[in-house]
């Protein structure tokens, strides 16, 4: 595999209105071999001859990337180089979609959008606004409290210490903008929180108890909301389900339908957090503007969101629906690529 191709296929072209082939770009990819294969098996579907380009920081260290048909290496995603060199292998190799994966690069990509459709490409990603209250678990706390939208109650860390209101402790301390489970903490008194702020912004919430879920989202290119497949987190190691079921739950269904209205300029793949109480009440506690960890099993039950997205790409009939199967599990376990 050669993992430097950034001249091997001069001269053609990604997709084009009425095309079968077409080049897609997996960025940040990691270890995202499950969202790779989804892109392939929808590809086969449609009859689409896809090439799938994968970057990293280092590809050669990436197993998604040595799936993927070409791999590159970029600068790391906070780097203010990272997007030029991204919108450089879109333009060389005719790549029509971009796909982010990771919380650090889609406030980039998120403002980035109109230079990549400039050269004709699409990223899956939102608007700027939404991408930027989904990064910041404040921002999200007001938003959902400004939606009518159940969510535990959050300040920051910073408010709370000035504060003499009363908190039911013991309180879930997380980073700010963090993301895969980074940094949380339980804190039993405001002693324990301080020594926090000194490291990067906090924030605290009230604990949720009851069962947690994760419910996919799926957008059209008008912001429309088509498609909620919640699942039930039965087990999670390092913030990423390892085991879990699909529930058809009017209660998050219904919450997802909130969000989806309140939600201006989403597009493609999202996805958000819950638990439920005993009582079957939900509060949401995390949005993600990117395609979830757990997708895989959104798509092994019927919401291929990959499809999707090949079909607006290619300018083909749009088989979106919101018809997903309940009772698919999923059983994570750990596999290999061996070079």
């Amino acid at each position: 595999m050669d993992v430097s191709a950034s001249d091997r296929f001069p001269g053609q072209s990604g997709a084009r209105r009425g095309s079968r082939h077409m080049r897609m770009l997996l960025s940040s990819a990691g270890r995202r071999v499950g969202l790779l294969r989804a892109f392939r098996s929808a590809a086969e579907e449609l009859g689409v001859a896809l090439e799938i380009f994968a970057c990293d920081l280092e590809p050669e260290w990436s197993s998604a990337c040595r799936e993927a048909d070409h791999a590159l290496a970029v600068p790391p995603a906070p780097s203010p180089d990272y997007i030029d060199a991204v919108l450089g292998i879109c333009e060389r190799h005719g790549i029509a979609l971009v796909v982010p994966t990771i919380d650090t690069e889609l406030v980039q990509y998120s403002h980035a959008r109109e230079r990549f459709a400039a050269i004709g490409t699409t990223v899956s990603i939102g608007s700027p606004a939404i991408v930027e209250m989904a990064r910041d678990k404040l921002a999200t706390a007001r938003f959902l409290a400004a939606a009518g939208i159940a969510s535990p109650r959050t300040a920051s860390a910073e408010e709370l210490l000035d504060d003499d209101a009363e908190w039911p402790w013991p309180l879930l301390a997380k980073p700010r903008h963090g993301s895969s489970s980074r940094g949380i903490q339980i804190v039993y008194d405001r002693d324990e929180l301080r020594p926090l702020t000194t490291m990067e912004p906090y924030v605290v919430q009230e604990m949720l108890r009851g069962r947690e879920f994760t419910v996919n989202i799926f957008f059209d290119e008008h912001g429309a909301l088509h498609s909620a497949i919640p699942h039930e987190r039965l087990k999670v190691r390092a913030g990423e389900v390892e085991k879990a079921v699909t529930v058809r739950d009017p209660v998050l269904c219904a919450m997802a339908r909130d969000l989806g209205a309140a939600l201006d300029g989403a597009f493609g793949a999202m996805c958000f957090q819950a638990i439920m109480d005993g009582e079957g009440r939900a509060s949401l506690f995390e949005i993600n503007a990117r395609f979830g960890g757990g997708y895989p099993l959104a798509h092994q039950a019927g919401a291929t969101f990959t499809r999707w997205l090949l079909e607006q790409a290619l300018d083909l009939p749009r088989s979106v629906h919101d018809a997903w199967k309940a009772g698919v599990v999923m059983l994570r376990y750990d596999d290999a690529v061996f070079v």
